[in-house]
């Protein structure tokens, strides 16, 4: 069982990790913490894009000697396989570590997988610690790997009077943590040149079908994708069942005048409310797709 001190350090990982996203696709933005043999926290990284060290490799690299007889506290199951990058198992073997803190298990991993090559050269192996609170970052590149399609949010401001500025505002907060975002004509990355170019490209421009053009964003690197203001309505409306995501600014109204806010369509069918954050001038409304039954 994780200690207190582990499960700090998985905190902290799942925080180095979030730093990736918007960069490290078509790779998962993971994090890692060396602890070394008295528990102390002595290395720290995170993965920023495809073509560069892993979180692994970044927290040794920290850790230097002080790994050797230590813990390695990673958000998702170290690779087990060389490909652009070494395997990130082999350099946890080489660096001496003696025990290893997993929260979520690779569902790409190649042969047996990360864990149980790490458990056939003795080094003791813990997993599913705390995998909830890991997939806050993680959640939609695994959602997104699984069924080959991009993560897809959409927001929108729902004040017909003075959206332009509110969604702008919403807009610039999200796109950071996207590979791409869709406006009414235009397709960029959410990060301007945040990607490696030679495993990431733009798709074309979006069809009236949405499901084979989210397959081929796939297919060029992105897994999360922000669609932006109403102007795909009608196309996101046709396809909901693509959308994983829908964040609506409602701004402020005084207390008498709140009927528009109270009328609109804020839950579409399939979605329910997850998050509602209050800020100066509007209201954020997070919707979201009801988890399936254990």
């Amino acid at each position: 069982m994780a200690s207190a001190v582990e499960l700090a350090a998985m905190r902290q990982a799942i925080t180095l990790s979030s730093f990736g996203l918007g960069t490290t696709s078509p790779n998962p933005p993971v994090g890692c913490i060396i602890l070394d043999r008295h528990g102390d926290v002595v290395g720290a990284g995170y993965h920023r894009r495809k073509g560069e060290a892993h979180a692994e490799v970044n927290a040794l690299s920290t850790a230097g000697a002080a790994a050797r007889g230590g813990t390695a506290v990673v958000t998702l199951e170290p690779c087990n396989h060389i490909g652009v990058t070494p395997a990130c198992r082999q350099e946890l073997i080489n660096a001496g570590i003696t025990r290893v803190v997993i929260s979520v298990l690779d569902p790409t991993s190649r042969g047996d997988g990360g864990a149980a090559m790490l458990t056939a050269h003795g080094i003791e192996v813990e997993t599913n610690v705390l995998p909830d609170e890991t997939l806050t970052v993680l959640g939609p590149w695994l959602a997104a790997t699984r069924r080959r399609r991009p993560y897809l949010i959409w927001t929108y401001a729902y004040d017909n009077q003075d959206s332009q500025p509110v969604n702008e505002q919403l807009t610039a907060e999200l796109r950071c943590r996207t590979d791409l975002v869709l406006s009414d004509k235009t397709i960029e990355e959410g990060v301007p040149g945040g990607h490696a170019p030679e495993h990431f490209t733009l798709p074309d421009d979006l069809s009236t079908d949405l499901r084979p053009w989210l397959s081929a964003c796939y297919a060029t690197g992105s897994r999360t994708i922000l669609a932006v203001g109403a102007d795909h309505s009608g196309t996101l409306h046709d396809n909901s069942d693509c959308v994983d995501e829908i964040l609506i600014a409602v701004k402020r109204t005084p207390p008498t005048g709140s009927l528009a806010a109270a009328t609109a369509d804020l839950t579409p069918a399939g979605f329910e409310l997850a998050e509602i954050l209050p800020g100066s001038t509007d209201v954020r409304v997070r919707l979201r797709r009801p988890k399936p039954s254990p």
